[in-house]
């Protein structure tokens, strides 16, 4: 499973597409997580392991990318070669995530979000957004055709 780090990730061509932007609040990733499932239960597309993908960078953007008054942006991307992208973009283009996710201690409550997602996805990476005129970053993964 890489991750890749960029600042233009080249995305697949959506032959379906989604987007939509949803509070920054613990309602606001659990509805991101709902939604991805209706989204690609309509596209006929398995959705188990995306949602939990979405699950978890939702969670992220609420813990770690909140400002005030900002919401955060949900994106699925489904190519014609079945290759789903999904994107969360939050406020915080100076929190990324680490380049390669550390191991939790087994005490410790939280922490495996990012190793999960490693597991999860094929690929997966970041992108900083426009700076200075609205800082954000966008946190990607990517499930080929299973």
């Amino acid at each position: 499973m890489n991750q890749e780090i960029s600042t233009r990730a080249q995305a697949p061509t959506p032959t379906h597409q989604f987007t939509i932007l949803l509070s920054a609040t613990r309602r606001g990733a659990r509805l991101a997580r709902l939604l991805t499932g209706e989204q690609l239960r309509s596209w006929r597309r398995p959705s188990e392991d995306a949602e939990q993908i979405v699950a978890e960078l939702a969670n992220n953007a609420v813990l770690h990318g909140h400002v005030p008054g900002r919401s955060f942006r949900l994106g699925l991307l489904l190519s014609a070669s079945n290759t789903l992208r999904i994107e969360v973009t939050d406020a915080r283009a100076d929190r990324s995530p680490p380049l390669h996710p550390r191991r939790p201690s087994s005490e410790a409550e939280s922490g495996r979000g990012l190793l999960l997602i490693e597991a999860l996805a094929d690929r997966w990476g970041t992108e900083r957004g426009p700076l200075p005129l609205r800082p954000c970053k966008t946190i990607w993964a990517e499930l080929d055709a299973r």
